[in-house]
């Protein structure tokens, strides 16, 4: 089957779908014309009077199989253009409204001057409001733009040159968005995420901040040491484990975000060449994503 053929076949399927909503009118040629008879002629202008308030969706062209393929297809062309001479301005079209030269290329009728045609398809006012459904367009649904937030440039805890022995609401206070805060004093049980009694004053600490500042959102950030590689992923659970208990304690789970950066951000050399350098780079830290 040609592209042609196609089309008209996909076109009557349609039709056949939303019978009686989609209407039609074909004004007949003679033999290798292109205009109508006095006649046939009179019988468009009628149409037309009488039609003024519906909307036209397309125009089709037919010839018969007399002459070839090319001076037919050249002929449907024509008689659309003839019907649409008469109808516009004095017929609402629709913006998109489509013309096909079907030619010769469709189911011929054994009567030829009934091939010899041109088809208006139209629709009736009290079905305007359902054209797209009657056409069979469906229409499109534009999902609304999801806000991207831009990636935040980390700003590290000694560039900020906090007053010393600044708490953390201090801290916070004179701190922007990217800044990177250490959470002295939270310690965790050797390679676990479990995190030591002794780590309660600063989780403590760290809750009462985020209630004060209920605009204040983080991202608690996890580091380990003294190893090449964090396979257990351990610095990832830590840092969901101190999450874990932050929303136990009633803070909204959408504030905080967690990271693991194994050992890829240290703050000295690994291998580390003492516990304290061990223990600067065992930390767990928070990053301000909005306050």
């Amino acid at each position: 089957m040609n592209m042609i053929k196609f089309i008209f076949f996909t076109f009557l399927f349609i039709s056949f779908q939303y019978a009686k909503a989609q209407e039609q009118f074909s004004v007949f040629f003679e033999s290798n014309k292109s205009t109508v008879t006095k006649t046939e002629n009179q019988k468009l202008q009628n149409w037309i009077l009488a039609h003024k308030e519906v909307k036209i969706i397309a125009i089709h062209g037919f010839t018969d199989e007399d002459g070839s393929t090319g001076f037919n297809d050249t002929l449907a062309k024509k008689r659309v253009a003839f019907i649409f001479s008469q109808i516009k301005d004095k017929i609402k079209i629709r913006e998109d409204f489509k013309t096909i030269s079907f030619g010769e290329n469709f189911k011929q009728l054994n009567d030829k001057s009934k091939n010899r045609k041109a088809t208006i398809f139209y629709i009736l006012p009290k079905d305007f409001a359902r054209e797209n459904e009657i056409l069979g367009i469906t229409q499109e649904v534009v999902q609304p733009k999801v806000a991207v937030e831009p990636e935040l440039v980390p700003i590290e805890e000694e560039a900020m040159n906090f007053p010393e022995n600044a708490t953390l609401e201090t801290k916070i206070k004179l701190s922007q968005k990217g800044t990177l805060i250490r959470l002295n004093d939270i310690n965790f049980y050797v390679n676990t995420f479990a995190i030591m009694p002794t780590s309660k004053r600063a989780i403590d600490e760290l809750i009462y901040v985020l209630n004060t500042y209920p605009k204040l959102r983080i991202e608690i950030q996890g580091h380990i040491c003294c190893v090449a590689k964090d396979v257990r992923n351990l610095s990832t659970e830590r840092a969901k484990q101190v999450k874990r208990i932050l929303v136990s304690e009633e803070i909204a789970e959408r504030r905080i975000q967690t990271k693991g950066f194994g050992v890829s951000k240290p703050k000295y050399a690994i291998p580390e060449k003492s516990e304290f350098e061990a223990a600067r780079n065992r930390r767990v830290e928070i990053m301000i994503l909005d306050k």
